[in-house]
């Protein structure tokens, strides 16, 4: 096969390539190729972090610029596969469970999974043994810990050396434990590894919120495969579920996009330490930043010591005629996809021997036409008038590059409900963003005061107010130190209609419970919509039974922000307060590509701005509002009796 490849590729090194100019890619990194011949270098982080997702804008040249054809490989493992066993048999002895297995397979067998109805809850122990004829028995595994908990942290799966076994026997150990129902099992036929490299991580942020730690992690580069994260804790027995989650573009606005869940634990099974801290992914991250969160429960955070993440390797195979200097091409965003012939000898090529190579760092192409590329400022959009806005605030840019705009309360309170009257502008133009949805959550200070109703003696209430009005908060907590009580728990707000006649407004309801061996958790509400005005009450119905104190109480929203990019020479500043604007229309999916992979600065809001006056609407209530109507009607008689006096009388 390799006799004949070779000169196949020779052939497609010579033939003409597509013509090349290679001043239109912005950056060029060096390639040294000892020996002529088949030539394979792995794509390093730097390189991927500066070319396309799809690696489409990557080019080889040789010493005279000629386009060389290439192949890129991205090895991937073969994911183990299950199949259900042929045959299965449970025989409950006084201290054990034994099970005998058929595989009813030739295949490679890594391991078996039990099967067992749900709700169980046990910490047991296995061995496995392997045998061609039931006769003559190999012991694969011993003392591996199998356990099933209510936290939802399970592992029923054993795995062994790989090997082929037409029956396999597994032993349960029941000295401490009652035996469990075994209902089946599924054999875990091997697959194949690939190359991984270790990939920086930073844990940039922190953010705990009741029951749940959010960590934002940084990578060292864009567009990497990543394998798995696996995190360092010193806790000593826990169990945690864990999302990794990613922002991604969806509906014109940048989401936080779940990639992958996992249960991580860390039990101690008869004084052997089991523990699981991996979270595979295989997903390509076009950004440079994952969220983890973790779900505490009714836990403290969790103390996590370090972050480690590993990416699928990327290599390039090309054949170089000549030995010498090679010129690797990347950072063009407008050249088409190459289409080269080689592409379709990848399967012979991948198992021909190559010479391997590094590449050099990345380094600015001196002759770059960056008129010929994408222009990077996405920065400067249409011309805007802003005489209908009411609010806007300075935008304080550190450095020029793509920024990140937090929202504070004022922008959040007196901007459209669905943000779509912001507007970055600087000197009459309006700057393109993207809105990023996010998962951290902030505080917000509430007055609290009792507002009891002497109606209702049962009822014990609380009047919430916000710093300001339709604040968008998404949870109440308060605490109690009563240690006994079950308590139905109402939060709602007073709204006016139309007519000026107030109604009560729900936002949630929900039942709060207290035993005296439970530890004093605060009561978490989500709300089932934010409110309009600046004051909640939250009621709870005693019923017969004593008043319970309510303190500490705490509002919690989301946190949003803008994301753009922006010169610093300019001045820059967030308009708001437009009901009657429609929604921008921005080339987002052209800008998320960009906006994700490049590194951000933290942009901060200035002193808010009143640039025209807001409508007095007070709505009158209560006794005020009979008055009115009163002298309203009083008025309209008056007149009606004067015009009458004033017509002419009949004859």
């Amino acid at each position: 096969m390799t006799r004949s490849i070779i000169p196949l590729l020779m052939f497609l090194s010579i033939s003409p390539a597509y013509a090349l100019t290679p001043n239109e890619w912005q950056f060029r990194q060096t390639i040294d190729v000892a020996t002529p011949g088949l030539v394979q270098v792995d794509v390093p982080a730097e390189t991927l972090n500066i070319a396309r997702p799809d690696l489409s804008d990557l080019r080889i040249i040789d010493a005279n610029a000629k386009e060389i054809p290439f192949l890129v490989d991205q090895p991937m493992p073969r994911s183990e596969s299950m199949m259900q066993a042929k045959d299965f048999r449970a025989e409950i002895a006084s201290t054990e469970t034994r099970l005998l297995i058929t595989t009813g397979t030739d295949l490679a067998i890594a391991g078996i999974t039990l099967e067992t109805p749900a709700g169980a809850n046990f910490i047991k122990s296995v061995r496995v043994e392997g045998s061609s004829d039931q006769k003559n028995w190999q012991p694969l595994t011993t003392d591996a810990p199998i356990f099933s908990m209510r936290t939802g942290a399970s592992r029923l799966d054993m795995h062994f050396p790989e090997g082929t076994w037409e029956f396999l026997r597994v032993f349960v150990d029941d000295n401490r434990t009652a035996p469990v129902p075994w209902t089946g099992a599924r054999l875990i036929i091997a697959g194949s590894t690939a190359p991984v490299d270790s990939v920086p991580v930073a844990i940039k942020s922190r953010d705990e919120n009741p029951g749940m730690t959010r960590l934002g992690i940084e990578l060292a580069a864009a567009n990497l495969r990543i394998a798995s994260i696996r995190i360092a804790t010193p806790e000593p027995v826990f169990t945690r579920p864990l999302t990794v989650a990613a922002s991604e573009l969806s509906e014109e606005k940048l989401h936080e996009q779940t990639l992958s869940s996992a249960v991580l634990y860390r039990v101690d099974l008869n004084g052997k330490t089991e523990a699981h801290l991996d979270i595979p992914l295989e997903k390509q991250v076009s950004g440079r930043e994952l969220v983890l969160l973790i779900d505490n429960g009714d836990s403290p955070p969790l103390s996590i010591s370090e972050i480690r993440a590993e990416r699928r390797i990327t290599r390039l195979l090309f054949f170089a005629s000549t030995a010498g200097p090679h010129i690797l091409l990347s950072g063009n965003t407008q050249c088409d996809a190459p289409r080269y012939d080689v592409s379709q000898l990848g399967g012979q090529l991948r198992r021909v021997p190559a010479g391997e190579t590094q590449v050099g760092p990345p380094v600015l192409n001196s002759g770059y036409d960056a008129t010929a590329n994408l222009p990077q400022a996405f920065s400067l959009g249409a011309k805007i008038q802003i005489a209908a806005w009411k609010f806007r605030k300075p935008v304080q840019i550190l450095k020029p590059g793509v920024q990140q705009l937090e929202l504070d309360l004022d922008v959040l309170a007196r901007s459209a409900p669905d943000l779509r009257d912001l507007r970055v502008v600087s000197e009459g133009a309006q700057f393109p963003y993207l809105i990023e949805r996010t998962s951290i959550e902030r505080t917000v200070n509430l007055a609290a005061a009792v507002a009891n109703n002497r109606d209702r003696p049962k009822i014990s209430r609380w009047r919430l107010t916000l710093p300001l009005a339709a604040i968008p908060i998404t949870r109440i907590t308060c605490a109690s130190d009563s240690t006994l009580f079950e308590r139905s728990v109402r939060v709602w707000e007073e709204r006016t209609d139309e007519r000026g006649n107030n109604y009560p407004s729900e936002l949630a309801q929900t039942t709060w419970r207290r035993l005296p061996n439970q530890r004093p958790l605060p009561l978490v509400t989500s709300l089932q919509h934010s409110p309009k005005g600046d004051t909640i009450l939250i009621e709870t119905d005693n019923g017969d039974n004593p008043a319970i104190e309510l303190h500490d109480f705490r509002a919690y929203y989301s946190v949003t922000r803008l994301i753009f990019a922006s010169p610093v020479s300019r001045p820059i500043a967030l308009y708001y307060g437009n009901d009657e604007v429609g929604a921008p229309r921005y080339d987002a999916k052209l800008m998320a590509t960009q906006l994700l992979r490049s590194e951000r600065t933290a942009a901060a809001l200035g002193t808010q701005e009143s640039l025209k006056s807001e409508p007095i609407s007070e709505s009158l209530t209560g006794a005020a509002r009979y008055i009115f109507w009163g002298v309203l009607a009083i008025v309209v008689i008056a007149l009606l009796i004067v015009i009458s006096r004033l017509l002419p009388k009949t004859a």
